[in-house]
């Protein structure tokens, strides 16, 4: 091991400990050493960095985001070796344009649901339905449904109890008894499989182990491809994450629908989905044509009453 990868291995162990998950510094800081190590230095140059950042990655936002990766490890190697170079801050700029997230129809959903046939092993299926299935009426973060525990389902209740989501604290959601039936058959088909798993995690991998973030997404892309979903024209395809998205409209839109009043039940929405305050939940919300349509005959209607 090179002296530049050990200090890069003890970068991430000590921001780690401090609580950061760095699970894209871990992905690409690695990535920034070797580059480094094929080039014949044994510390952060700007030029290298630079060079290593506009590497063909897509968006130009990701440049500057693999930059302020790279200069963050090299601040660290500066406190180690006085050679480093920490390129400046406004070397990229930051256009910070926020993509537009797929909000799912019912019809993309079920042949999302129905790809997950094509996987290779019966628990692989069983268990790619199931957690998509959960994502789409839950709105839960992905890494938060892959760190769910058998205990944190409580099928007596109908909660799950979601634990490390970003405020920290953690919190109950209650879900609608086809979903626990849903979440009770897998765990069944699970059982069978693995009856003394590797992991107490509720989902489980072909080997009995929890499941692997970068194995899930890679999994989820096949399946949209599968599905047939996107490519879009501008290159974008269906993200794992707009499924929170995709919940989070169509929750507001059922205020809507029912007549609920949306300022009182928004608390509600945003501590659901595990938000510090409603403003973080604006976030997730898309402007569709019937959450207009049904907003204006809302404000039509108050209007007449006054």
């Amino acid at each position: 091991m090179s002296p530049l990868r050990q200090a890069c291995d003890e970068y991430l162990v000590l921001r780690r400990a401090l609580g950061f998950k760095l699970k894209r510094h871990g992905r690409l800081l690695p990535d920034l050493v070797a580059y480094l190590d094929a080039a014949g230095e044994t510390t952060v140059i700007t030029r290298l960095a630079l060079a290593w950042a506009t590497q063909p990655v897509g968006h130009p936002e990701e440049c500057a985001v693999r930059l302020s990766i790279a200069r963050g490890f090299a601040r660290y190697l500066r406190t180690l070796d006085g050679r480093a170079e920490v390129p400046p801050a406004d070397l990229l700029p930051r256009c910070r344009r926020r993509p537009p997230p797929h909000l799912y129809t019912d019809q993309e959903i079920a042949a999302l649901l129905a790809a997950t046939e094509t996987l290779r092993f019966p628990l692989g299926r069983a268990t790619y339905r199931t957690l998509l299935g959960l994502l789409v009426v839950s709105g839960m973060r992905i890494g938060e449904a892959i760190w769910l525990d058998r205990s944190d389902v409580d099928f007596e209740s109908g909660c799950v109890t979601v634990r490390g989501g970003k405020p920290g604290a953690p919190r109950e959601l209650p879900l609608h008894p086809s979903a626990l039936r849903a979440l009770a058959e897998y765990a069944q088909l699970r059982d069978r499989h693995w009856p003394e798993p590797k992991s107490p995690a509720f989902f489980l991998s072909t080997a009995g182990t929890r499941l692997f973030y970068e194995n899930v997404y890679k999994t989820f892309r096949g399946l949209i491809a599968e599905a047939g979903l996107g490519p879009f024209p501008d290159g974008r395809r269906p993200r794992i994450h707009d499924t929170r998205h995709t919940y989070a409209v169509r929750t507001l839109t059922g205020f809507y629908r029912s007549g609920r009043d949306v300022p009182a039940m928004m608390p509600r929405l945003s501590n659901y989905l595990g938000h510090a305050a409603p403003a973080w939940t604006f976030w997730y919300l898309q402007a569709t044509p019937e959450l207009l349509r049904l907003a204006a005959e809302r404000l039509e209607h108050a209007g007449r009453q006054s």
